[in-house]
């Protein structure tokens, strides 16, 4: 390995061509910025989709029913799915989007009765605002942390979308991705608002078990107990129906995938030209360390060691970049009223730290191995 002592060596190499060293790392923090990016999208997808074994929450829709337009059901039947075995609480919401399709800035209204308020704000926490002035007007609306952001809203302002204007009583922040990007305000000011199946229709319930081994069969009942009406409904958990309404981003997550391995394929060749040139450049100063008792094991690492440190360098700008786009950002990707949250995540950025550095130090191998195997005479007739 390189002692500690001949670090500033590597670096006088590196600082000695700053226009091709700045161009090198800015290529690679260019790469993993967007390889943290689709990190980030791949960890939105994960955290939205995947169901855990203690996942309690169930989504009753309108069965054939995919856009919040579409699904209508009447709000009558909260008494009949609070009355079947293993549910322990149940929401009606109506969902007012002013995009359908996926977006990056879809403006999400969800309507909640008063009565289930309490069990809506058990799960956020109040930023700014206050709850008091959110009981006080029915136009009044919560609004996500994310959503906030995005549109540049603060408390007391009004804002507009999809036909309803409201009053931002306050910002809420929450663990939840869809919580962060939705605006809750009162059920039956957004059915009067919205215009669109009136008082005592709604989008969907969201049902609460007791148990989550019996998730399942609980949303098994609730499709029976409707499945005569008019208005038949599909339940499923709420991750399998963010997971089926999201498919679009879904698969747009798997694609970028592929676009992971070209970033990381360009950091391999962007180091690696730079090296091959570097040792081209430096073909005499090799031969003159050798004279000074230099062995090619220890030239060979000097080359390794210049990779390593221009594969660091570009991670740690691209990384961090990422992560302040990702974390002030408040991107998130939203259709049929979904949201997933490009996550920032320090892990992700860590991950393409490493994976530059390695890439970096195998762009340097053939190089290095030509260096520390070429004889004095031979670099000297070189030049």
């Amino acid at each position: 390995m390189i002692p500690t002592r001949m670090l500033p060596l590597v670096l006088k190499q590196i600082v000695r061509h700053r226009t091709r060293t700045l161009l090198t790392v800015g290529g690679v923090a260019l790469a993993m910025f967007l390889f943290c990016c689709v990190q980030g999208l791949q960890n939105g997808v994960a955290a939205a989709t995947e169901r855990s074994a203690a996942d309690t929450r169930l989504v009753v829709y309108r069965q054939s029913r995919f856009c919040p337009f579409a699904s209508r059901l009447p709000e009558r039947y909260l008494s009949t799915i609070e009355s079947i075995p293993g549910v322990a609480s149940a929401v009606p919401i109506k969902i007012v989007v002013n995009n359908c399709r996926a977006s990056l800035d879809v403006v999400t209204f969800r309507g909640v009765p008063q009565h289930a308020v309490d069990t809506i704000l058990a799960r956020l926490h109040l930023l700014d605002g206050s709850i008091e002035a959110f009981r006080a007007r029915s136009d009044a609306a919560l609004v996500g942390a994310s959503l906030a952001s995005r549109r540049g809203l603060k408390v007391g302002d009004r804002f507009d979308a999809a036909g309803v204007t409201v009053s931002v009583a306050g910002i809420v922040a929450s663990e939840e991705a869809q919580d962060r990007n939705v605006a809750y305000v009162d059920l039956a000011f957004l059915q009067q608002a919205a215009g669109r199946g009136g008082l005592g229709v709604v989008t969907q319930f969201n049902v609460t078990v007791d148990d989550p081994k019996r998730l399942e069969e609980v949303a098994k009942s609730i499709d029976e107990a409707f499945r005569h009406d008019a208005d038949p409904t599909t339940t499923r958990s709420e991750k399998a129906f963010v997971a089926a309404a999201a498919r679009d981003i879904v698969e747009i997550a798997r694609f970028t995938r592929w676009l992971a391995a070209g970033c990381l394929l360009a950091v391999l060749a962007l180091v690696g030209n730079a090296i091959v040139l570097s040792v081209q450049d430096r073909i005499a100063e090799h031969a003159v360390l050798q004279t000074l008792g230099f062995r090619g094991a220890t030239i060979a690492w000097l080359v390794i060691a210049e990779g390593i440190v221009l594969g660091v360098a570009g991670g740690v700008v691209g990384g961090a970049a990422a992560l302040v786009v990702l974390r002030w950002g408040g991107w998130a990707m939203s259709v049929e009223g979904i949201s997933v949250e490009l996550a920032g995540d320090t892990l992700a950025v860590a991950l393409g730290i490493a994976a530059a550095a390695l890439l970096g130090a195998l762009a340097g191998l053939v190089p290095a191995w030509r260096a520390g195997r070429r004889e004095i005479a031979e670099c000297f007739r070189a030049v």
